[in-house]
Protein backbone atom coordinates (compact mmCIF):
# COMPACT_ATOMS: atom_id res chain seq x y z
CA UNK A 1 0.00 0.00 0.00
CA UNK A 2 1.45 3.29 0.59
CA UNK A 3 4.10 2.23 3.51
CA UNK A 4 6.30 1.95 0.80
CA UNK A 5 7.84 4.99 -1.36
CA UNK A 6 10.85 6.93 -2.85
CA UNK A 7 13.60 7.68 -0.74
CA UNK A 8 12.82 11.54 -0.80
CA UNK A 9 10.14 13.78 0.24
CA UNK A 10 7.58 14.20 -2.67
CA UNK A 11 5.62 16.88 -3.51
CA UNK A 12 1.70 17.15 -2.89
CA UNK A 13 0.22 16.60 -6.29
CA UNK A 14 -2.82 18.17 -5.09
CA UNK A 15 -4.10 20.88 -7.49
CA UNK A 16 -0.51 21.07 -8.72
CA UNK A 17 -0.03 20.90 -12.91
CA UNK A 18 3.15 19.06 -13.27
CA UNK A 19 3.80 20.97 -16.75
CA UNK A 20 4.38 24.24 -14.78
CA UNK A 21 8.32 23.59 -13.80
CA UNK A 22 7.89 22.98 -9.83
CA UNK A 23 5.73 25.85 -9.72
CA UNK A 24 4.74 24.41 -5.90
CA UNK A 25 8.62 24.54 -4.88
CA UNK A 26 9.82 27.77 -3.57
CA UNK A 27 14.16 28.14 -3.81
CA UNK A 28 16.81 25.93 -4.50
CA UNK A 29 16.96 24.77 -0.70
CA UNK A 30 13.72 22.84 -0.52
CA UNK A 31 14.05 21.69 -4.64
CA UNK A 32 16.97 19.96 -3.34
CA UNK A 33 15.23 18.40 -0.49
CA UNK A 34 12.31 17.30 -2.98
CA UNK A 35 14.88 15.91 -5.18
CA UNK A 36 16.97 13.90 -2.66
CA UNK A 37 20.00 15.01 -4.39
CA UNK A 38 21.62 17.18 -6.58
CA UNK A 39 21.15 15.47 -10.05
CA UNK A 40 17.84 14.56 -9.00
CA UNK A 41 18.53 10.20 -8.90
CA UNK A 42 16.12 8.45 -6.66
CA UNK A 43 15.79 4.96 -5.70
CA UNK A 44 12.33 3.98 -6.24
CA UNK A 45 10.50 0.99 -4.19
CA UNK A 46 8.94 -0.18 -7.15
CA UNK A 47 12.59 -0.97 -8.77
CA UNK A 48 15.24 -0.62 -6.02
CA UNK A 49 17.92 -3.03 -7.71
CA UNK A 50 19.07 1.01 -9.63
CA UNK A 51 18.41 4.40 -9.11
CA UNK A 52 15.97 6.21 -11.44
CA UNK A 53 17.26 9.44 -12.94
CA UNK A 54 14.89 12.43 -14.15
CA UNK A 55 15.08 12.48 -18.52
CA UNK A 56 13.16 14.75 -20.56
CA UNK A 57 12.65 13.17 -23.64
CA UNK A 58 10.12 13.54 -26.28
CA UNK A 59 9.00 10.24 -27.24
CA UNK A 60 6.66 7.65 -25.89
CA UNK A 61 7.06 5.25 -23.24
CA UNK A 62 5.23 3.26 -20.84
CA UNK A 63 5.28 4.18 -17.56
CA UNK A 64 5.94 1.04 -15.39
CA UNK A 65 4.29 2.86 -12.24
CA UNK A 66 0.23 3.47 -13.83
CA UNK A 67 0.91 1.35 -16.96
CA UNK A 68 -0.53 4.32 -18.73
CA UNK A 69 1.21 5.85 -21.59
CA UNK A 70 3.26 9.29 -21.42
CA UNK A 71 6.03 11.80 -22.75
CA UNK A 72 8.41 14.33 -21.96
CA UNK A 73 9.41 14.02 -18.82
CA UNK A 74 10.43 10.79 -16.52
CA UNK A 75 12.33 8.99 -14.35
CA UNK A 76 14.39 6.36 -16.07
CA UNK A 77 17.03 3.40 -15.17
CA UNK A 78 19.92 4.01 -17.51
CA UNK A 79 20.96 0.16 -17.02
CA UNK A 80 17.52 -1.22 -17.66
CA UNK A 81 15.18 0.92 -18.84
CA UNK A 82 12.78 0.73 -16.68
CA UNK A 83 10.87 4.32 -16.50
CA UNK A 84 7.74 6.30 -14.31
CA UNK A 85 5.99 9.31 -15.13
CA UNK A 86 7.27 12.14 -12.92
CA UNK A 87 3.81 12.48 -10.95
CA UNK A 88 4.22 8.71 -10.10
CA UNK A 89 7.44 8.61 -9.23
CA UNK A 90 7.41 11.65 -6.70
CA UNK A 91 3.73 10.40 -5.67
CA UNK A 92 3.09 11.10 -1.80
CA UNK A 93 1.74 8.41 0.41
CA UNK A 94 -1.21 10.63 0.43
CA UNK A 95 -3.80 13.25 -1.49
CA UNK A 96 -5.67 15.48 1.53
CA UNK A 97 -8.79 17.31 0.67
CA UNK A 98 -8.11 16.79 -2.92
CA UNK A 99 -10.62 18.56 -4.98
CA UNK A 100 -12.15 15.53 -7.11
CA UNK A 101 -13.63 14.42 -3.56
CA UNK A 102 -15.03 16.24 -1.67
CA UNK A 103 -17.00 13.67 0.06
CA UNK A 104 -14.06 12.44 2.15
CA UNK A 105 -10.24 13.66 3.08
CA UNK A 106 -7.72 11.37 2.25
CA UNK A 107 -7.04 9.63 -1.08
CA UNK A 108 -4.16 6.82 -0.33
CA UNK A 109 -1.55 5.79 -2.46
CA UNK A 110 -1.30 2.33 -3.95
CA UNK A 111 0.37 -0.18 -5.80
CA UNK A 112 -2.05 -2.04 -7.01
CA UNK A 113 -5.48 -2.37 -7.85
CA UNK A 114 -7.58 -4.20 -4.88
CA UNK A 115 -9.96 -7.09 -5.52
CA UNK A 116 -10.54 -9.69 -8.46
CA UNK A 117 -12.42 -6.77 -10.39
CA UNK A 118 -10.73 -4.50 -12.09
CA UNK A 119 -11.29 -0.73 -10.98
CA UNK A 120 -12.03 2.06 -13.27
CA UNK A 121 -10.65 5.64 -12.92
CA UNK A 122 -13.20 7.53 -11.42
CA UNK A 123 -12.36 10.42 -13.11
CA UNK A 124 -11.05 9.31 -16.82
CA UNK A 125 -13.41 6.18 -16.71
CA UNK A 126 -9.86 4.19 -17.98
CA UNK A 127 -9.07 0.51 -15.94
CA UNK A 128 -6.56 1.15 -13.18
CA UNK A 129 -4.14 -1.34 -14.04
CA UNK A 130 -1.18 -0.18 -11.44
CA UNK A 131 -0.84 3.26 -9.28
CA UNK A 132 -3.60 5.47 -8.02
CA UNK A 133 -4.87 7.10 -4.78
CA UNK A 134 -7.86 5.02 -3.39
CA UNK A 135 -10.07 6.58 -0.97
CA UNK A 136 -10.23 4.58 1.79
CA UNK A 137 -14.14 5.56 2.78
CA UNK A 138 -15.38 4.39 -0.32
CA UNK A 139 -14.69 2.73 -3.86
CA UNK A 140 -13.58 6.13 -5.39
CA UNK A 141 -10.15 5.54 -7.10
CA UNK A 142 -8.10 7.52 -9.69
CA UNK A 143 -4.91 7.29 -11.76
CA UNK A 144 -1.81 10.01 -10.29
CA UNK A 145 -2.28 11.56 -13.54
CA UNK A 146 -5.35 12.31 -12.82
CA UNK A 147 -4.92 13.34 -9.58
CA UNK A 148 -2.34 16.03 -11.54
CA UNK A 149 -4.96 17.86 -12.76
CA UNK A 150 -7.61 20.66 -11.80
CA UNK A 151 -11.03 21.78 -11.82
CA UNK A 152 -10.14 24.27 -13.85
CA UNK A 153 -7.54 23.85 -16.44
CA UNK A 154 -6.19 26.08 -19.90
CA UNK A 155 -6.15 24.52 -23.24
CA UNK A 156 -4.26 26.06 -26.32
CA UNK A 157 -7.49 24.03 -28.35
CA UNK A 158 -9.56 26.41 -26.91
CA UNK A 159 -9.88 30.21 -26.20
CA UNK A 160 -11.45 30.09 -22.50
CA UNK A 161 -10.85 27.79 -19.38
CA UNK A 162 -12.26 24.90 -19.35
CA UNK A 163 -13.95 23.61 -15.92
CA UNK A 164 -15.07 19.89 -14.71
CA UNK A 165 -18.51 19.58 -14.75
CA UNK A 166 -20.22 18.16 -12.00
CA UNK A 167 -19.85 14.22 -11.35
CA UNK A 168 -22.95 12.50 -13.41
CA UNK A 169 -24.06 10.04 -10.56
CA UNK A 170 -23.28 7.44 -8.31
CA UNK A 171 -21.87 5.13 -11.07
CA UNK A 172 -19.62 7.86 -11.89
CA UNK A 173 -16.77 7.04 -14.35
CA UNK A 174 -19.59 3.90 -15.48
CA UNK A 175 -21.96 5.88 -17.46
CA UNK A 176 -21.26 7.19 -20.95
CA UNK A 177 -21.35 10.93 -21.67
CA UNK A 178 -23.98 12.62 -23.76
CA UNK A 179 -21.50 14.98 -25.06
CA UNK A 180 -19.21 14.90 -28.18
CA UNK A 181 -15.73 15.44 -27.08
CA UNK A 182 -13.82 17.95 -29.25
CA UNK A 183 -10.61 16.54 -29.63
CA UNK A 184 -11.88 12.71 -30.01
CA UNK A 185 -15.20 13.04 -31.31
CA UNK A 186 -16.71 10.18 -29.31
CA UNK A 187 -19.12 9.16 -26.65
CA UNK A 188 -17.26 7.84 -23.43
CA UNK A 189 -17.42 7.03 -19.77
CA UNK A 190 -15.73 9.65 -16.94
CA UNK A 191 -15.17 13.45 -16.46
CA UNK A 192 -15.89 16.05 -18.34
CA UNK A 193 -14.07 19.53 -19.04
CA UNK A 194 -16.78 22.25 -20.60
CA UNK A 195 -17.24 25.75 -21.70
CA UNK A 196 -20.93 26.70 -21.39
CA UNK A 197 -20.46 30.04 -23.14
CA UNK A 198 -19.37 28.09 -26.16
CA UNK A 199 -20.73 24.60 -25.75
CA UNK A 200 -17.25 22.95 -25.64
CA UNK A 201 -16.77 19.92 -24.33
CA UNK A 202 -13.41 17.27 -23.63
CA UNK A 203 -13.15 14.03 -21.81
CA UNK A 204 -11.18 14.27 -18.77
CA UNK A 205 -9.14 11.05 -20.79
CA UNK A 206 -8.01 13.28 -23.71
CA UNK A 207 -7.50 16.05 -20.95
CA UNK A 208 -5.02 13.96 -18.76
CA UNK A 209 -2.80 14.47 -22.30
CA UNK A 210 -1.94 17.92 -21.61
CA UNK A 211 -0.06 16.36 -17.78
CA UNK A 212 1.28 13.36 -19.19
CA UNK A 213 2.98 15.19 -22.00
CA UNK A 214 1.50 13.92 -25.66
CA UNK A 215 -0.10 16.80 -26.20
CA UNK A 216 3.01 18.62 -25.51
CA UNK A 217 4.92 16.79 -27.58
CA UNK A 218 2.24 15.81 -30.17
CA UNK A 219 2.46 12.36 -29.85
CA UNK A 220 -0.03 9.77 -30.57
CA UNK A 221 0.43 6.35 -28.36
CA UNK A 222 -1.36 3.83 -30.16
CA UNK A 223 -4.45 2.83 -30.18
CA UNK A 224 -6.31 3.64 -26.88
CA UNK A 225 -8.50 0.42 -26.79
CA UNK A 226 -5.54 -1.92 -25.96
CA UNK A 227 -2.49 -2.71 -28.00
CA UNK A 228 -2.53 -6.08 -26.87
CA UNK A 229 -6.35 -7.34 -28.09
CA UNK A 230 -5.06 -8.24 -31.39
CA UNK A 231 -2.23 -10.37 -29.96
CA UNK A 232 -4.80 -11.60 -27.54
CA UNK A 233 -7.14 -12.64 -30.35
CA UNK A 234 -4.14 -14.56 -32.42
CA UNK A 235 -2.98 -16.15 -28.98
CA UNK A 236 -6.55 -17.47 -28.21
CA UNK A 237 -7.43 -18.45 -31.41
CA UNK A 238 -3.98 -20.10 -31.45
CA UNK A 239 -5.11 -22.05 -28.54
CA UNK A 240 -8.24 -22.89 -29.26
CA UNK A 241 -6.32 -24.74 -32.87
CA UNK A 242 -4.02 -26.35 -30.24
CA UNK A 243 -7.05 -27.49 -27.98
CA UNK A 244 -8.79 -28.83 -31.15
CA UNK A 245 -5.92 -30.85 -32.34
CA UNK A 246 -5.88 -32.62 -29.26
CA UNK A 247 -9.25 -33.28 -29.31
CA UNK A 248 -9.72 -34.24 -32.81
CA UNK A 249 -6.43 -36.13 -31.76
CA UNK A 250 -8.56 -37.99 -28.64
CA UNK A 251 -11.19 -38.32 -30.98
CA UNK A 252 -9.21 -40.10 -33.92
CA UNK A 253 -7.21 -42.20 -30.86
CA UNK A 254 -10.87 -43.26 -29.51
CA UNK A 255 -12.04 -43.47 -32.98
CA UNK A 256 -9.51 -46.37 -33.92
CA UNK A 257 -9.83 -47.80 -30.86
CA UNK A 258 -13.53 -48.76 -30.90
CA UNK A 259 -13.38 -49.30 -34.57
CA UNK A 260 -10.18 -52.28 -33.35
CA UNK A 261 -13.03 -53.46 -30.93
CA UNK A 262 -15.56 -54.00 -33.11
CA UNK A 263 -13.19 -55.71 -35.15
CA UNK A 264 -12.16 -57.92 -32.25
CA UNK A 265 -15.79 -58.77 -31.74
CA UNK A 266 -16.84 -59.38 -35.06
CA UNK A 267 -13.38 -61.63 -35.34
CA UNK A 268 -14.51 -63.58 -32.39
CA UNK A 269 -18.00 -63.95 -33.15
CA UNK A 270 -17.27 -65.54 -36.55
CA UNK A 271 -14.98 -68.04 -35.31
Amino acid sequence: MSGRSVSMKPRNLSGKLPLSEDADLPETSQRNETEGRGDGEIVHFSHPEHRLAPFDFPYLFMCMGCREYGAGKRFMCQICGFQLHDFCALAPPSLHDHPFHPKHQHLLFFEKPGGFLRCKCDVCGKAVKGFSFRCACCSFDVHPCCAAMTRRMEFPAHSHPLLLAPDSGAAGAGVATSFVCQVCRRRRSGRVYQCMPCGYYLHARCAKDMVNGLYEHGVVPPERSNPLVAVAKVTINALFGVIGGLIEGIGEGIGEAFVENIGRSRGRSFR
